[in-house]
């Protein structure tokens, strides 16, 4: 007998669950798919996911027309023949620059992703990322009494290495007057 997607108690991952969840809000910004969303850093990579995330897709009113750079109509694909959308995407700061100039590549893997030409440009906020704890500021470096009392700890340890990084970890736990 073959178990398809269940687990032997009849329960399912949680996973299964999730798309089917966010779909109905998601539809509201324009998402008919809801991986743009849940599969961003993938899509879009660690570093432009760290400072960008999409918020709504923006579709094109249904009388435009959409013609091929050589003046055809365009081929039959998901999108029936429409112009490809706008993606919007909130971006932190300075990041927007960059981002700005992977705009062909990230369109690029977005459609690639999808498996049809679905975006056709990128519209950037600037704007802070939802749901982020804030940046929190370097820890002080250790007191020097405290480097020294950790440097007197390892004295006896041989591998030159091991000393370095317990010394570094001793001066940052260790309270010292």
């Amino acid at each position: 007998m073959a178990v398809t997607g269940r687990t032997r108690y009849g329960g399912r991952p949680l996973a299964d669950w999730v798309d089917g969840c966010i779909a109905p809000a998601l539809a509201r910004y324009g998402f008919g798919e809801v991986d743009i969303v849940s599969g961003w850093a993938d899509i879009a990579g660690p570093r432009v996911a760290a400072f960008a995330e999409p918020v709504e897709i923006k579709w094109p009113r249904r009388g435009a027309a959409f013609k091929t750079p050589k003046g055809g109509d365009a081929p039959s694909e998901p999108g029936g023949g429409r112009p490809p959308a706008t993606l919007v995407v909130r971006v932190e700061g300075a990041f927007a620059l960059e981002l700005q100039h992977l705009a062909p590549l990230l369109i690029e893997r977005i459609n690639a992703h999808l498996g049809w030409r679905c975006i056709g440009k990128l519209a950037l906020r600037q704007a802070p990322l939802a749901g982020r704890p804030p940046r929190r500021a370097a820890a002080p470096p250790p007191k020097p009494a405290a480097v020294a009392a950790a440097q007197d700890l390892t004295g006896g340890i041989d591998d030159e290495a091991l000393r370095a990084a317990l010394v570094r970890l001793g001066a940052r736990t260790l309270k010292v007057r």
